[in-house]
């Protein structure tokens, strides 16, 4: 495996509403690019997802963790998928400030 891939965004929705944003979030991830990525594994758990993906056919598995203030992502990237994480990072970041309301910090 290579190094956690490490996603904090802090937000001012609260646990419930920024939950509800994270689990639609999903829903566009599988809409926008199912064609490259794959949710093979959701558990929501209240405010805590465990799940597994499948990126150009390598898997990964990682967690989203909710709270009042911060939405926290995590993935264990296999190696091949670690080369390409400071891009995916900013892609990230990006769309989860849009999804939790934080237009003046999104990254491009």
């Amino acid at each position: 495996m290579g190094q956690p891939f490490t996603v904090s965004i802090p937000h001012r929705l609260g646990k419930a509403e920024a939950t509800r944003r994270m689990q639609k979030g999903l829903s566009m991830v599988r809409d926008r690019f199912g064609q490259h990525v794959s949710i093979v594994h959701e558990v929501w758990t209240d405010d805590h997802l465990d799940f597994k993906v499948v990126v150009v056919g390598t898997t990964a598995a990682g967690t989203l963790d909710v709270t009042d203030d911060n939405v926290a992502l995590e993935v264990e990237l296999p190696f091949i998928l670690s080369l390409m994480a400071n891009k995916v990072k900013g892609v990230v970041e990006k769309h989860g400030n849009r999804l939790l309301g934080n237009r003046s910090k999104e990254t491009s």
